[in-house]
């Protein structure tokens, strides 16, 4: 007697033996995510992720607010310091994306690394105003120099990188370990 091969619920095309451990339901080794009590499905995985979703509206609020002030002070003082601040701006990021989880309480949300990253990006646009306005009366009124255009993208190199150095960061340090 012929025994009818096993197949993966998501994809018919695939054999498999391997089941979810927890609802047994049958995965390929591509739908398959590895936990510390063994294989379990996608869909198992999210369900207890959801478990752990602890933010309230208001932390993505505060997470905001928080990450555009710290980033726009944080560049400022970064391009102060020039070529070092590229350096020093993983630590900013870090630094302030535990302010961010001590402010929201520790609690976590899947969109609040997202949230915050905004913020960040919110606060980097104050230092990118006076470039661009100098970039629009150089080249529209005729009267730069190679030199002044030079310098003025070299003046919104600067904070563009530090912040998207620190925007990552914090960004990576909020979002914790996800499947």
């Amino acid at each position: 007697m012929a025994e009818s091969a096993l197949v993966c619920a998501n994809h018919p095309d695939r054999e498999t033996s391997l089941r979810c451990n927890k609802c047994g339901k049958l995965i390929c080794s591509q739908c398959a995510v590895r936990t510390p009590v063994g294989y379990r499905c996608k869909e198992c995985v999210r369900g207890q992720q959801k478990i752990f979703e602890t933010a309230v509206g208001l932390d993505y609020a505060v997470a905001v607010i928080l990450a555009a002030i710290g980033v726009a002070v944080a560049v400022g003082v970064l391009n102060f310091i020039g070529f070092w601040g590229l350096l020093v701006a993983p630590i900013a990021g870090g630094g302030l994306a535990e302010i961010i989880r001590w402010a929201v309480r520790r609690r976590r949300g899947r969109r609040l690394p997202r949230a915050a990253a905004i913020g960040g990006a919110a606060g980097v646009l104050p230092h990118l105003v006076f470039p661009i306005v100098s970039l629009v009366l150089v080249v529209g009124g005729g009267v730069g120099s190679s030199q002044a255009l030079l310098g003025i993208l070299f003046g919104t190199l600067w904070p563009l990188a530090s912040g998207a150095i620190m925007i990552s960061t914090l960004y990576y340090r909020l979002r914790g370990i996800r499947f």
